[in-house]
C-alpha cells in the first residue's frame, strides 16, 4: 500500500494493486478497479514513484518487514 494525501491534508493508504488509472486533470485522480475515484495532492509521477518503491520492497525483501 502507498501513502497519499487528500487536499484537506489527511493522509491515507491506497492498495496500489487496485489502481487501474492515474490521471492528471490537472489534479491527480486515482481510479481503482472498483471504479472509485480519489483526488490526491501528489503528482502522477510521485504516485508512480511510490508504487515502484513499494513493489521493489516487496520483491526484494519478501520476508523482511523493512
Amino acid at each position: 500500500m502507498i501513502k497519499v494525501t487528500r487536499f484537506n491534508g489527511k493522509e491515507f493508504y491506497v492498495n496500489c494493486d487496485l489502481i487501474e488509472f492515474l490521471e492528471s486533470t490537472p489534479d491527480t485522480v486515482i481510479t481503482t478497479t472498483t471504479g472509485k475515484k480519489i483526488v490526491v495532492n501528489e503528482t502522477v509521477e510521485e504516485v508512480i514513484k511510490r508504487i515502484i518503491t513499494f513493489k521493489g520492497k516487496i520483491y526484494r525483501y519478501p520476508n523482511n518487514n523493512e
